[in-house]
Formats: C-alpha cells, sequence, structure tokens
C-alpha cells in the first residue's frame, strides 16, 4: 500500500513540476505531424495500426445498427447472434472478441467495457450511440500504447462525438420487417457556448419467426464552452431498450423441420436494459503545456434471458437462464502533455493517471423459464477499483528517426460478497506493462514502424476468489485476477502513390490465458495461453474528387500455445477477413455507397474437425439532395440476398427425445434476408 501511494504521489508531483515548467514563458517546442490524407489520417506518428475516420468517410455508410459504426476499423467484424438490443459480438486480429473481451472502447471519454459483468467479462453494448452524433472515430491495434490499459491488447477504439451542428436536422426512416426511426439533432447557442442535443426512437420486429419487438430510446445533451485555447463540456446521456431474441439455434433443428432458418425452439428469449450518464471534462492550456480531464458517473442495468441448450441440464423446465447486471460506475482520468528539450533534442511528455471503481449490486445468475424465475445459481455484490498511472515521452533523436516509449501501472483491487460463503473474499493484483514505438523515416513519403508492447486484460471478479462451482459445487481454484499479454508490430505507412495511402502492418500477439465463449454457463471463462500472429493492409484511394475505394485485407494465425490433446485451435478465431467500399458524392446531388464484407472461415472446436462457413454480405446505399436542405436515401442490406450465417458456435444441446447426454452440433444465426430502408431528411 505505502509504495503504491509513493508511486501515485512521485507521478502528482511530475505533473505539478510540469505545469510549472510549461507555464514558463518561451518558445514552444513542436513534435511533427504527419498527416495522410482528409478522411482516414493518424494525429501522431505512432504506428501502421492507428487512425482516425472522420465523419465526412461514414456519414453515407450502410448499417444495420450502430454497432457497425465500428467496422471503420480496418479489419474489425461486427455480427450478432441474438436480439438487436445486446450487445454485438467482435472479431479482430484472430480473435473472437465475445462482445468486447481484449477491445477497448470509449464513447465521448467514457469506457464502454463492462468489467465482472453478468454474460462476460468486458461486456460492451454500444447500442446507445446515435450514429449522427459521431465526429470521428480514432482507433489503434495493439497493446503499444500507454494511455489505454484494461481490453486493449487488440486494440482501442475512441468514438468521440461533435460539440455543436450548423444546422437542426430531423430524420425519418422506414423499412421491411416492421423497422421505423426518427432521429432529432442540432445545437444551440447558449450562455456563450454550445448545447448540442440528440434524441432517437426506434422499433423493428425483424424477420424472425418470432418478432424481435426491438424498441429503444436514446437521448444525448452535451453542452460545450471554449475560452482562447481552452474548453470544458458537460453532457448527459440517456438509453432504454427492451426485445424478443431469435439466438443461435442448432442446424440438425433446420435439418429434421422443426423449425425454420429464421425460427426459434425458446421463444420466450430477450432481455431489457438500460443506462444513464453524467460526465463532464477540459481541455486547458497551460503554456506549452496541455491539461486535460474528465470524469463520469454512470447508472446501469441489464435483464438477459438465453437458452442455447435447451433440455440438456433440466429435462423438465429447460435450461433458459437470466443474467442480471445493476451497477453504478464512477471515474476519471486527467494527463499533462508538455513538450521540452532533451540534449538540444524536441520532446513530447505525457503523464496522466486514470481510475475507476464500479459497485456491482447485483450480478447474478438464475434458472427460468418463459423468463420467471426457478432458482438463483449465484448471486455477488461487487466492489472492483482500479488505479493506473502512465507516462509516455516521444523523442525524435534524427530527422529521420523518432521513439516513443511509455510505462504504465495498473492496480486491481476487488471485493466479492457472494450468496456462496465459501466464494466470497477480497483481491489484489497488479501489473507494469512497458511500451515502445520506433519510426524510421519519412523517405519518399514512406514510413516505417517497430512497435513493441505489454498489456493485460482483467478477470471477471467472481472468478477470483471463487473456491466453488456454482453449478454443480464441485471444488475449482480462482483465476489470476490480471492476464500479461505481449505483442510487436512491423509496418509502414506511405502515400508515395498519389492520392493513394497504403498501410501494411505484420504482426504478432501472445496472451497468458485466453477468454473463451461458455455455450452452457453462456458467458466467457478463462483458457488456455495462445500465440496469434498476422498481416493487414488498407488501401484508400481517392481517383476522383467525388469518388473513394478503401479496401481491408487481414490474415491470422492463432493458436494455443500450450499443446493440449483437444487441440490447439482456438474456437472462432477467424483466418481471414476484408471490406471493400466504394463512396461518391456528385456535385448534381447524388450520392452513395457499395460495401462489400467477407468474414472467412472458423474452426468451431480445438481440433478443427468442425468449421463455419465464410459470410459474405454486400450492403448499398443510395441517395439524393432534392434540395440543399432536403435529402432522399435508399438503404439495401443484404443486396445479394445471401443466406449465410452471422455467426456459428459448436457445442452440445438436447432437444425432447435426444440422448441425456446431449448432441454436439454446430448452432448457427443466420445473417437477416435482403432488406429495403427509405430515409427522408430535413436540416433547417
Amino acid at each position: 500500500m505505502a509504495w503504491r501511494r509513493g508511486l501515485q504521489a512521485l507521478l502528482l508531483i511530475g505533473v505539478s513540476s510540469a505545469v510549472r515548467a510549461g507555464g514558463v514563458p518561451g518558445e514552444a517546442v513542436q513534435l511533427e505531424r504527419v498527416e495522410v490524407s482528409a478522411t482516414r489520417t493518424v494525429t501522431q506518428p505512432d504506428s501502421a495500426s492507428i487512425g482516425t475516420v472522420y465523419a465526412e468517410q461514414f456519414q453515407n455508410r450502410p448499417l444495420s445498427r450502430p454497432g457497425e459504426l465500428l467496422e471503420v476499423v480496418p479489419g474489425l467484424i461486427v455480427t450478432q447472434h441474438s436480439g438487436e438490443g445486446k450487445a454485438n459480438q467482435y472479431f479482430l486480429r484472430g480473435f473472437n472478441l465475445d462482445h468486447g473481451t481484449d477491445f477497448a472502447t470509449i464513447v465521448d471519454g467514457m469506457p464502454v467495457n463492462m468489467p465482472t459483468h453478468a454474460h462476460g467479462q468486458g461486456y460492451t453494448d454500444v447500442n446507445f450511440m446515435i450514429p449522427e452524433l459521431v465526429d470521428a472515430i480514432e482507433y489503434r491495434k495493439g497493446p503499444y500504447y500507454a494511455q489505454y490499459g484494461d481490453f486493449s491488447s487488440a486494440g482501442a477504439v475512441d468514438v468521440r462525438y461533435r460539440s455543436r451542428f450548423d444546422r437542426q436536422q430531423i430524420a425519418v426512416t422506414g423499412g421491411g420487417y416492421g423497422y421505423g426511426r426518427a432521429v432529432l439533432t442540432g445545437s444551440a447557442h447558449l450562455l456563450d457556448g454550445d448545447l448540442l442535443y440528440g434524441v432517437e426512437g426506434l422499433h423493428y420486429d425483424g424477420p424472425w419467426t418470432l418478432n424481435d419487438d426491438f424498441n429503444k430510446g436514446s437521448g444525448v445533451l452535451r453542452y460545450t464552452r471554449r475560452h482562447d485555447d481552452s474548453e470544458f463540456h458537460v453532457a448527459a446521456m440517456a438509453y432504454d431498450a427492451r426485445w424478443n431474441a431469435t439466438d443461435q439455434i442448432p442446424q440438425r433443428a433446420v435439418d429434421q423441420g422443426l423449425i425454420g432458418r429464421l425460427g426459434c425452439l425458446d421463444c420466450s428469449d430477450g432481455g431489457n436494459t438500460w443506462r444513464y450518464s453524467l460526465s463532464a471534462g477540459f481541455d486547458r492550456a497551460l503554456g506549452n503545456a496541455r491539461w486535460t480531464g474528465s470524469a463520469y458517473a454512470l447508472r446501469y442495468h441489464l435483464d438477459l434471458y438465453s437458452d442455447f441448450t435447451y433440455f440438456l441440464n433440466d429435462p423438465v423446465n429447460g435450461d433458459q437462464f437470466e443474467q442480471a447486471d445493476t451497477r453504478d460506475v464512477y471515474g476519471g482520468q486527467t494527463a499533462l502533455t508538455f513538450n521540452a528539450r532533451l540534449l538540444g533534442l524536441p520532446m513530447r511528455n505525457e503523464l496522466g493517471l486514470q481510475t475507476r471503481f464500479d459497485a456491482i449490486a447485483p450480478v447474478g445468475l438464475y434458472d427460468t423459464q418463459a423468463r420467471a424465475r426457478l432458482s438463483t445459481v449465484s448471486e455477488s455484490r461487487v466492489h472492483q477499483w482500479s488505479q493506473s498511472a502512465y507516462a509516455q515521452t516521444s523523442l525524435r533523436p534524427m530527422p529521420w528517426l523518432s521513439t516513443t516509449a511509455g510505462l504504465r501501472f495498473d492496480q486491481y483491487d476487488f471485493r466479492v460478497a457472494s450468496t456462496l460463503p465459501a466464494n466470497a473474499g477480497d483481491a489484489r493484483d497488479h501489473v507494469v506493462s512497458p511500451k515502445l514505438t520506433v519510426v524510421i523515416g519519412p523517405f519518399e513519403q514512406t514510413e516505417f514502424f517497430i512497435n513493441l508492447g505489454k498489456g493485460f486484460h482483467s478477470n471477471d471478479a467472481r472468478g477470483t476468489t471463487e473456491t466453488v462451482s456454482p453449478k454443480d459445487g464441485s471444488a475449482v481454484l480462482p483465476v489470476t485476477p490480471l492476464v500479461a499479454t505481449r505483442g510487436a508490430d512491423l509496418g509502414l505507412r506511405s502515400a508515395l502513390i498519389p492520392n493513394l495511402q497504403a498501410t501494411l502492418s505484420v504482426f504478432a500477439l501472445r496472451i497468458d490465458s485466453e477468454l473463451t465463449f461458455s455455450g452452457d454457463a453462456g458467458d466467457t471463462e478463462a483458457n488456455r495461453p495462445s500465440a496469434r500472429y498476422g498481416t493487414e493492409l488498407s488501401l484508400y484511394w481517392e481517383p476522383l474528387s467525388h469518388l473513394v475505394i478503401d479496401s481491408d485485407l487481414a490474415w491470422t494465425h492463432s493458436r494455443f500455445s500450450d499443446h493440449a490433446p483437444q487441440g490447439d485451435h482456438i474456437p472462432e478465431a477467424a483466418t481471414s477477413v476484408a471490406a471493400v467500399g466504394l463512396a461518391y458524392e456528385l456535385g448534381s446531388g447524388w450520392f452513395g455507397a457499395l460495401r462489400l464484407r467477407y468474414f472467412g472461415p472458423r474452426p468451431l472446436i480445438e481440433d478443427a474437425s468442425l468449421h463455419s462457413q465464410a459470410t459474405t454480405l454486400v450492403n448499398l446505399d443510395l441517395g439524393y439532395r432534392l434540395t440543399p436542405h432536403l435529402k432522399l436515401a435508399g438503404q439495401v442490406l443484404n443486396l445479394l440476398n445471401s443466406h449465410d450465417h452471422d455467426i456459428d458456435y459448436a457445442f452440445a444441446s438436447r432437444l425432447p427425445g435426444e440422448p441425456a447426454t446431449g448432441v454436439q452440433d454446430i448452432h448457427f444465426h443466420p445473417v437477416e434476408p435482403i432488406n429495403a430502408r427509405l430515409l427522408l431528411s430535413y436540416d433547417y
């Protein structure tokens, strides 16, 4: 405890000293910034695997759900295996990230990943986002950036909201399968600042035999005030949703004619969720330094009802279960960035502190039938507190060479109270994560990158104190609270060819304990160590002023690294993914976008004897500006009416009349059939 306080005190002393140094009048030392294009740029020369995508690039991108907005991150696949209100499933760099594990997501300064979540560690539900409010999406892949900690081993994405609109806008969308959406956005000048607002209402039934009956409402109020070179903002957000769910279904049930491919076996699955948040942040100039900070408070709830195995565990009442999560989250961060010189060389330094406290009361698992509770499997009240400090320094010793070295410290404290006394207790862990980036160039508008770094993810707090399985009472061993990851990237970025930006990276990542999905438990569980290596290629081409063509290709080799008898393949780890897009906007008023997404086959069990098929989707957006204020647009999702699967799993389930041990089978969730939507928007 003493050394932890000492570390924090030392960092605070460094921050205060740097503030004093930064406030001394004098020449500002600026490190070179690299910008490659107007719509896909990097804010500092760190890696071939970072970038910022602005609203102008994705405003006409065809989307079936808000989470697909994150597919602007090259190589990221966003899918769904259940009802629309549930968090999406994410895939990146050979990871089945489940609902967000090992991929950190921040929206308007607030972390979205939920540790110790009822449905899975790192659960990331971005359905509360209103896409029209998004100003930019910044992404970073790999554990190389000191400002990112938990869940960021595969990467991190920072979604930035706008601070103001030039015009107010109202938009209404209608489409097949009962789709209806209305959104109002705008801003007003208030008290020498800007008050931004956004309100969204949505209903969708979907193509399923059982209507999703998905209803959601979202609202945002965000006030921003600027003075000279400083800024302050405060934001309030609200979101509420409820839905029915058609979960993944066993292939044999469709083959035997028990249900159609859009049908359900337990048609009472579904859920409801809400979240309310208040946040504030500032960005202040202090001479040659900048001081930033933010704080947030969040109230969150989820009730999720699922049935993946039907009558395997309970032949009488069925296997439906409820996962419930109610929590308050408080957190904040502050950072100081300042320029200096070392032996006459320009140097840029950043010091930061971060903290987060989750009060989860309760997080529970219950056996249910038709959403009625039958018994409590486990119920816990958890306090989880993290404290982090980091420092990083960028130095350019030569015109063609720059380096960034970083160090991050994370301390986690867990306190668990459980309905099973044997599983109650306290745990603590810490991890130190060094980072290093070397940039060579530019030579002929081409730069080369070397990234090395250590990262981590936290495990569910309940697992750190668990000694008895809540399912069957058997003895279990507690899991390691913090699991280390180690990564390396080699890459290049080039704008040598006019109007073409190309990035290429080769990466490797080792993780001490993989988090994998458990079909019978319906959540993630700590698994074996793993290793990955792969390559990614991104091309962004503007052959004409009104035409953009982009493509992202990725290949990954993923294996468990401990060579167990059951096999070394990592279930659901994609080997290949690709995306190709075309977007245009003519002066005559026409605009549109066409996108193809390829999600390659995946092994479904460790010996790779069962594989999923590849999934290919094509989406189209086509519109016309009727007047300077009125826009009409049509969207066709799954343009080729593919019958591919959104996602596949392999596990045992039991239908009535089948053996008590169940039947191992592929369980799948199909992509939605072709669906057309029409949007009319008016701005004023």
